[in-house]
């Protein structure tokens, strides 16, 4: 259990980050949580014209809040190229790094907690035996659409932390996916301090300097 609320944690982040001020619906159109709600996202965002690419994510893709919305962020898109497979996005661009995870069929939406989400993750994440020809569920940015499965997407933006967990009830391969969504968690916070720099194709180089080492190698000396 120590393990799984450690996971909890990382993903969502702590709840102690969230605006301290006073937030509500009105000013910001904040999702209503654990209520269920449906959804038609048409088409793949990849497979339109030009002309429908000049024009935005339109219906391709899913908005939980106005704040969201003003920001150009969705929460979910439903990408795929014409003929290809579809799949789900949790969009990384800039600081945002959300993650989406395929948690399996049979799944009944009405009565997945939170913490379901993150013990049903943390049991198929650690499926190692061969027996099982089951893939272990993983994070990811994207992953396939299969009906009648559940997902889980970790909103880690650079504004926002939250959870939602969506079903699939209908696809059409390139032209429409038809989802139940519940919101269960939905945070805008205040980003208080930031290390500048962050960029998505960077590599580490070492430091200069280290000054917990040459701290604690002062305390030695006196």
């Amino acid at each position: 259990m120590k393990k799984l609320a450690l996971i909890a944690a990382l993903l969502l982040g702590a709840t102690s980050t969230a605006v301290a001020q006073n937030i509500t619906n009105q000013d910001y159109g904040l999702p209503e949580l654990h209520v269920i709600k449906t959804v038609a996202l048409a088409p793949t965002y990849s497979c339109r014209s030009q002309e429908e690419f000049q024009k935005g994510y339109q219906g391709t893709a899913l908005f939980l809040s106005d704040y969201s919305r003003r920001r150009n962020s969705p929460e979910l898109l439903f990408n795929g190229a014409c003929r290809s497979a579809d799949y789900f996005e949790a969009l990384g661009a800039g600081f945002d790094m959300s993650l989406i995870v395929d948690l399996g069929a049979e799944l009944q939406l009405e009565n997945l907690t939170a913490q379901d989400v993150f013990h049903i993750y943390y049991q198929r994440s650690s499926l190692t035996s061969p027996d099982t020809k089951q893939t272990p569920s993983a994070l990811r940015q994207d992953v396939k659409v299969v009906p009648d499965h559940t997902y889980a997407v970790f909103l880690n933006k650079s504004e926002i932390r939250g959870l939602l967990v969506f079903t699939v009830t209908k696809h059409i391969p390139s032209q429409q996916v038809e989802l139940k969504y519940a919101v269960k968690d939905y945070q805008i916070i205040d980003v208080r301090a930031q290390s500048s720099g962050f960029n998505w194709e960077q590599t580490n180089s070492a430091a200069q300097t280290n000054p917990l080492v040459e701290k604690t190698q002062s305390k030695k000396q006196n």
